[in-house]
């Protein structure tokens, strides 16, 4: 088959759903590639550089569309290159099928298979190509970055013989793909950083990555994220009432607001209200990633930036992935590919569009002259549903007095008996063995006791630390075994000489391991 990705023709559109090292990859799959002259230029990729890859150059888009049997694009298609698919032809590309019923039509007139690249199931096998992922991973870190270029200040703090500076303070609405990744920027940078977003299983997620996670003084059951493929959902106006509280409460504090709070096929809910941006001191900074669809912020214009009368900066673009084009080209295309591949099972070149495959039949919107949106439900969950964690019930100061006097009283009648056991196994030895051999015996066993109450209790982040100490007793421990060695009986003989060997195991190995914990402190 021969696949062509011809030039966006979107106003400001910078990726390409082809470079020259995916093109590498489909032609080992059998596919012929062409891509149109000058299609890969805004995001640094030569004609020169397609040819190398063994990328047929075609002139113009019709040309293309002529020659192509797959056509892989970013944005959705004008109406003038939907007139160029032909029957039988299939395009790839973003197509926002839920809310283009229109151009759905279109492309069912045509008899052209369209798949929609949003369209790819959120579940395991499918990560491989989930275009909507990669590109709110891009979007979530420049945000940052256009954050960054408009904020007067450094984001980590600093003192310094010039004054100090205090770090910047982040919040992060909405913690999905794009909010996780603004919130790995944010604190990489040194910010504080909040997040908040309305499905409780991603606090762990936010926190695990350095945030602080804010919660609501509100108990609501909300749906679980397997339901919705990860996505967000509606909640109730006494849910939202609370979250309003809440932003308003913490804005005063607030440094750059970043959301990313966004629901498919619908309008952005508003959620940084005008009394809130009031609230900010001046210089503050809001990146609202939901202007396309009408903006998490009051004030937000699409495609601009604002700077209210209190002075701060709304920025509304929304073409952040376009604006790291080589970048998204790179992963888009990678996306693009690994779905290709799927369609092309036995690498022959011959596209098998299987229509019981759930990535497949999810993904296909228009097919042999009928549409096919919206796709049946899976046969597998999106993402496994969260069991809800019990909690642990807060205890009265007197139950906690108790169960504390009752852990003490326990662990005092495990020392009792293992006290009461040495000693009798002590007396026991007594009984029958001379006293000289009693003298080391005692010494033995109270170092095997006292060893065992102190290293037992010794948590596993400092047991690195301990070979140091580990590393004094095994040298008295080579140290009597050397003593003993020149014996003349032949199992003290071997006694010593295996004590040797495990001792010299134990402090070689003791030394290496604390240098190489000393190396993890050193600069250079």
């Amino acid at each position: 088959m021969k696949i062509g990705t011809p030039t966006e023709v979107f106003e400001g559109e910078a990726r390409v759903a082809m470079t020259p090292d995916s093109a590498l990859q489909l032609q080992k799959l059998g596919h012929e590639c062409l891509i149109q002259s000058g299609a890969g230029l805004k995001a640094g990729f030569l004609d020169a550089a397609y040819e190398q890859a063994g990328v047929t150059v075609v002139a113009d888009a019709g040309a293309l569309y002529e020659q192509a049997d797959i056509v892989a694009k970013v944005r959705q298609p004008s109406e003038e290159e939907v007139k160029l698919l032909r029957e039988g032809q299939t395009l790839i590309s973003f197509l926002n099928p839920g809310g283009n019923a229109e151009l759905l039509d279109q492309i069912k007139a045509q008899g052209s298979t369209a798949v929609a690249m949003e369209m790819v199931p959120r579940i395991s096998r499918a990560q491989k190509m989930d275009a909507l992922s990669s590109m709110a991973n891009i979007a979530g870190y420049r945000a940052v970055i256009e954050a960054g270029n408009n904020f007067g200040r450094f984001f980590t703090g600093q003192i310094t013989a010039a004054g100090k500076v205090p770090p910047a303070k982040v919040l992060v609405i909405g913690a999905g793909v794009a909010g996780l990744a603004a919130i790995g920027t944010s604190t990489s940078l040194g910010a504080i950083t909040y997040a908040f977003d309305v499905r409780p299983e991603v606090a762990e997620q936010v926190e695990s990555m350095g945030a602080e996670f804010v919660y609501l003084d509100f108990e609501e059951e909300q749906q679980d994220g397997a339901a919705t493929g990860g996505y967000a959902s509606v909640s109730s106006p006494e849910f939202r009432e609370a979250q309003l509280a809440k932003f308003r409460e913490i804005a005063p504090e607030i440094d750059i607001v970043i959301t990313t709070a966004l629901i498919p096929n619908r309008e952005a809910p508003k959620l940084w209200l005008a009394d809130m941006i009031a609230s900010m001191k001046p210089g503050s900074v809001i990146v609202d990633l939901a202007a396309e669809k009408g903006g998490n912020a009051e004030g937000t214009v699409a495609d601009e930036k604002v700077v209210t009368e209190n002075g701060v900066t709304i920025v509304g673009y929304t073409d952040f992935p376009s604006r790291m084009a080589t970048q998204a080209s790179s992963l888009y295309a990678t996306n693009i590919r690994h779905l290709l591949a799927d369609l092309t099972p036995e690498k022959d070149g011959v596209v098998n569009h299987d229509m019981e495959d759930d990535v497949i039949r999810s993904a296909t919107v228009t097919r042999a002259g009928e549409i096919t949106f919206p796709p049946p439900p899976l046969k597998v969950a999106a993402i496994a549903a969260q069991k809800p964690k019990p909690k642990a019930p807060e205890l009265t100061p007197e139950e906690k007095r108790a169960a504390e006097t009752a852990a003490f009283k326990k662990q005092t009648r495990n020392q009792v008996t293992l006290l009461a056991v040495m000693a009798a196994l002590v007396l026991g030895v007594g009984l029958i063995a001379p006293s000289s051999f009693m003298q080391h015996f005692i010494v033995f066993v109270l170092s095997v006791f006292v060893g065992f109450q102190v290293i037992w209790g010794v948590a596993h982040s400092l047991h690195t630390p301990l070979m140091a100490v580990t590393n004094a007793i095994s040298s008295i421990i080579i140290l009597g075994a050397l003593m003993q060695i020149g014996s003349g009986s032949f199992l003290v003989i071997l006694l010593a000489a295996l004590s040797v060997f495990m001792a010299g195991i134990n402090i070689f190995g003791g030394f290496l391991v604390t240098r190489r914990m000393l190396a993890m402190f050193q600069k250079s």
